[in-house]
């Protein structure tokens, strides 16, 4: 009987043991894959690039501001004063897609001597030209406030997204470019190599440079326009992978 049980413990002592092994080599077996997934080397290191081009746009609003004792009359006069400006700008040549409102309002103006009093109501209409025509830019300020403009928002100029395309291509090699030199003199002083990409991302831009005009009130002489330079951008997000 005794000997009956011993057996029964032996074997089950045996299979207990084969059992935790067989676990233990399972949770080992797991712990190197992971091991070797995330034991990768890897270096992040970004470039960039950029170079000034001359804009090729300009955006500018250009808005009528107009007063008169009764709401109707001002936006009567407003609108008057306002397809004035509209059509003028037609006439030295923008399209409709070049010519959009932005923004319109009619607002009581107070008087705030005692209690507040309703004195006058102003009417205001804005639209943001934008065009390609950078030569007409001054035209455009002087024949809009000519026609009845008295409010000339200020001036932007950009590249636009057909210019940039023209430069994508050599930016972005120059920042790839950047990107590896900057990791190759990383990697040399650390002691260690680079074996390939792990990833990598591109982003670009260009900056809008802006030129700040006062209102406008009709000048004798033309307004001196000077588009200068922008930036156009490019950068890279690479990581390396290393030994």
């Amino acid at each position: 009987m005794d000997d009956k049980a011993n057996n029964k413990m032996y074997i089950m002592l045996v299979v207990l043991a084969i059992a935790v092994a067989l676990m233990a080599a399972i949770i080992y077996a797991g712990s190197v894959a992971s091991s070797g997934q995330n034991g990768e080397h890897t270096l992040s290191i970004s470039g960039s690039a950029e170079k000034k081009m001359t804009p090729d746009t300009a955006s500018l609003s250009i808005g009528v501001v107009f007063q008169a004792p009764t709401a109707n009359e001002s936006s009567t006069q407003n609108a008057a004063l306002m397809n004035a400006v509209i059509s003028e700008l037609k006439n030295i040549g923008l399209q409709d897609n070049e010519i959009q409102t932005s923004y319109v309002s009619i607002e009581p103006v107070y008087d705030y001597n005692g209690t507040p009093t309703i004195v006058a109501y102003s009417a205001s209409n804005t639209v943001q030209v934008t065009t390609k025509d950078l030569g007409n830019v001054s035209v455009i300020i002087d024949r809009s406030t000519a026609a009845g403009a008295n409010q000339i928002g200020g001036i932007t100029f950009s590249v636009s997204d057909e210019q940039q395309e023209s430069v994508r291509n050599e930016l972005f090699q120059a920042a790839v470019t950047d990107a590896r030199s900057k990791a190759d003199e990383l990697a040399s002083n650390l002691g260690i190599k680079i074996v390939g990409v792990q990833t990598a991302s591109a982003s670009e831009g260009g900056n809008v440079q802006p030129l700040y005009s006062p209102t406008a009130a009709g000048a004798a002489v033309a307004t001196p326009i000077q588009p200068g330079e922008t930036t156009v951008s490019m950068s890279v997000q690479v990581t390396y992978i290393t030994k």
